[in-house]
């Protein structure tokens, strides 16, 4: 009897989604994605989707565990180093292989005036010295970052799929959109809006890329937030295509 590999994605981002797109339909496989339920309404992969966290790594393990999971698979945000660190812990607990699916980052191309930083924080307290019309495209979560009294002569444009909540930058306008964006569309939200500085994350890909070379075209700053590492020893797939063969191999080898 054919046994069937239980492959878990925690998803959240377009290549989490692709990756599940193209096992889905592998007899030999049975996938699950899990997502955080951070997004109001986020765009559901096929196959089984639970939502909502693990409770740590402790939790995941157990998840892990409990379901008979025989591959991991880190499809989550760049940015998302705490679930990260858990689905190490959670995979070393369970003895189960992890791979990290991780789209690269973005290259600075002639013309662009990045100025990269560490955090979040860091940004606030370099923006006084780059403009007062402040493109804020790092999404909801951390904006308290940017609502010190310090920053108050500043006016943000919030860009973010769901409304965000307090604390926020005192004077502030939100614009809730999800990508992919264009490049039109970028180049008419920073002369419609006066924008002199762009503040985002390195999150990489296509989606939200356009912005960077709107910035470029029209001479404007962007800080740039650096992403954290993925947990060493962790196998990294730049693309869903790659962590689709890693799954395969494992299944041919087990």
């Amino acid at each position: 009897m054919m046994h069937v590999q239980h492959v878990l994605v925690l998803g959240g981002t377009t290549e989490a989604r692709r990756l599940v797109e193209s096992l889905v339909g592998d007899p030999r496989l049975y996938v699950t994605t899990s997502l955080a339920g951070r997004v109001a309404a986020p765009r559901l992969p096929p196959g089984d989707v639970r939502v909502g966290g693990f409770g740590g790594a402790d939790g995941l393990a157990a998840w892990v565990r409990e379901h008979r999971v025989d591959a991991l698979v880190d499809a989550t945000h760049p940015f998302a180093s705490t679930m990260s660190r858990n689905a190490v812990l959670a995979a070393a607990q369970a003895h189960v292989p992890l791979l990290a699916l991780r789209r690269p980052g973005w290259v600075a191309q002639d013309g662009d005036r990045w100025h990269s930083v560490a955090s979040l924080a860091e940004a606030a307290r370099l923006l006084p010295t780059l403009g007062e019309r402040v493109f804020l495209t790092t999404g909801r979560m951390g904006l308290a970052a940017f609502a010190g009294e310090g920053l108050d002569a500043l006016w943000f444009l919030v860009r973010s799929v769901d409304a965000p909540e307090p604390p926020c930058p005192r004077k502030m306008d939100v614009l809730l959109d999800r990508g992919p964006f264009s490049l039109d569309g970028e180049r008419e939200i920073l002369r419609r809006h006066g924008i002199d500085v762009l503040v985002t994350k390195d999150s990489g890909g296509d989606a939200t890329a356009p912005k960077l070379t709107a910035a470029r075209e029209a001479g404007i700053p962007v800080v740039v937030v650096r992403r954290p590492p993925v947990p060493e020893g962790v196998p990294v797939a730049a693309t869903p295509d790659e962590a689709g063969e890693w799954v395969r191999r494992l299944y041919a080898s087990g």
